[in-house]
């Protein structure tokens, strides 16, 4: 019985390269972070809020695309398993950070709309939080798989 298995290579330089072009997309994180902190003063700056986080939206789609497309998703060739089973699970993860992320924007739109962003912005925050936090991790464990290749790629992986 022949069995086809898929590995997936790590391109970590360009990887890295995709990472430092989306400065724009961390400082977007950051506004954010910060307004999170904030009350919202009046429905002006829920509407700049809620198109803030939909930028957010948008830049994220565009980064998880480029790096599955441009990043550590380049083909198969045979790499050790444990970066492809690594990255297959961390290309997971972008759609369900794009799922909850959209979710978001979505209920804060909604809020907004009704003009009742204000009173519920406690919940977009505790959302925002988690989000912020689930995709800061997935961010760490990309930069661990970047190292762990460059080791590879250099030989002192062992």
């Amino acid at each position: 019985m022949l069995i086809q298995t898929r590995t997936v290579t790590v391109n970590s330089a360009f990887l890295e390269e995709i990472k430092l072009l989306n400065q724009e997309l961390w400082k977007l994180l950051e506004t954010l972070s910060l307004e999170c902190t904030q009350r919202l003063a009046d429905q002006e700056s829920c509407t700049c809020f809620c198109i803030k986080l939909t930028r957010l939206r948008d830049q994220l789609t565009t980064h998880f695309s480029l790096e599955e497309a441009f990043g550590y998703l380049d083909g198969s060739i045979g790499i050790a398993p444990r970066l492809s089973d690594r990255a297959d699970r961390l290309r997971l993860e972008h759609a369900e950070l794009a799922e909850r992320i959209a979710a978001l924007v979505d209920f804060a739109w909604t809020l907004n709309d009704r003009q009742r962003l204000k009173q519920g912005f406690r919940g977009v925050v505790r959302e925002f939080d988690g989000f912020h936090a689930q995709l800061r991790s997935h961010e760490r464990k990309e930069q661990m798989l970047i190292l762990q290749a460059y080791g590879d790629d250099i030989g002192c992986g062992d």
